[in-house]
């Protein structure tokens, strides 16, 4: 097969889809690998290392979507990029669907195979390809949200972990999936006072069992969340429904009530936020006011990071890139449940369930599609 990598295109963005060890894996396998120039440059994955990896260089984006039967990229296709992809191709990525219909509607009239890795499972459980991601944005949410913090960056002008004799910041941590458990390590780690809520009892078990005294744990209700958020400096938002739209968990009426200068940071934005008052920012603009409350909600947090988010991710990916470069992508998804969980739009009909209930399209099971 001919896999094509193009260069990310997103405000900031400076991950790549395949690593030059990732390329090698490919192409040891007789699959032929286009990568565009410079296409992972900013990271140090120089267009040498590519082509030393077996990659064949190309100038634009547009003869890589032309030419390669499956596209692998990091971040959802923009505009420009959804009017290249043609019936049958394979797009492999992240895609977040259910907030976006504008999107929805280019890669259903593309005709195009779309495979969102944050719907495919693992055999274990959970979503392995966007859990390297969540832990990277979970890590990130805590440094973000004690730099706005700052008064130079419009915050109260609170030091995280505090100072002895004067109380550290009161972090609330709203979910304890893979990103919720990664910021509280961090902010334990930065010496915050931390409260961590989620409907799992088993989960914050688990946690106050690993953490002990130095976490509160709380079960996830309207009130418990009210008065909490009521009471923090910085609020993360980590609760994820897989391919669905988040929940607004936190009302504008709380926004509201904050002190000003405390910091939310919503690492749910890819799925529409889970704060009321959310819409995605940039890096380039990571930060607005609701309510006196500096809100950052950056689409594309592990962005930032970008050499250790793109090894990270491949890591995860780069297995199931080989399963349908080798088998192609309907035998590739018969053999693998997991994999077929991932099918979210092919040939112009939406397959997950989450995204056509939210964006109202009508469901079309995958295995319709597989013959």
């Amino acid at each position: 097969m001919l896999i094509g990598v193009p260069k990310e295109i997103k405000n900031h963005e400076y991950r790549v889809g395949l690593t030059p060890a990732s390329v090698r894996e490919l192409t040891s396998r007789g699959h032929q690998v286009m990568v565009q120039c410079g296409a992972g440059a900013e990271i140090g994955l120089s267009d040498e290392a590519y082509a030393a990896a077996g990659a064949t260089l190309c100038s634009t984006a547009a003869e890589i979507f032309a030419q390669a039967g499956m596209i692998v990229k990091v971040k959802e296709p923009q505009p420009a990029e959804c009017a290249m992809l043609r019936a049958g191709q394979i797009l492999y990525t992240y895609l977040h669907l259910a907030p976006d219909p504008a999107q929805t509607a280019a890669l259903v009239k593309s005709g195009a195979v779309c495979i969102a890795y944050e719907t495919i499972t693992g055999p274990g459980g959970g979503l392995p390809l966007l859990a390297p991601m969540s832990e990277v944005a979970g890590r990130m949410s805590i440094q973000a949200g004690a730099a706005h913090l700052e008064k130079s960056k419009g915050g109260i002008g609170l030091l995280l972990g505090g100072v002895p004799g004067v109380a550290p910041a009161h972090v609330v941590i709203i979910g304890a999936g893979v990103v919720g458990t990664n910021a509280l390590q961090i902010a334990v780690g930065m010496g915050a006072k931390v409260t961590c809520l989620d409907t799992n009892v088993d989960r914050l078990r688990q946690l106050d069992l690993v953490f002990g005294n130095r976490i509160a744990t709380l079960y996830s209700n309207g009130q418990s969340i009210e008065e909490s958020v009521l009471d923090a400096d910085l609020v993360i938002g980590g609760v994820l429904i897989p391919g669905a739209a988040a929940p607004k968990l936190v009302t504008r009426n709380m926004i509201a009530g904050m002190k000003a200068g405390t910091v939310v940071v919503d690492v749910a934005i890819d799925q529409g936020g889970c704060f009321e008052t959310s819409h995605p920012t940039t890096h380039a603009k990571p930060t607005y006011l609701v309510d006196g409350v500096i809100h950052y909600c950056v689409a594309n947090m592990p962005g930032a990071v970008a050499r250790t988010s793109t090894f990270a991710l491949n890591n995860a990916t780069i297995r199931h890139a080989i399963a349908l470069a080798d088998k192609g992508w309907k035998r590739a998804l018969k053999d693998d449940a997991h994999l077929k969980a991932g099918l979210n739009v092919c040939e112009g009909q939406v397959t997950y369930e989450a995204v056509a209930r939210d964006l109202n399209y009508v469901y079309v099971a995958p295995d319709s599609l597989l013959g």
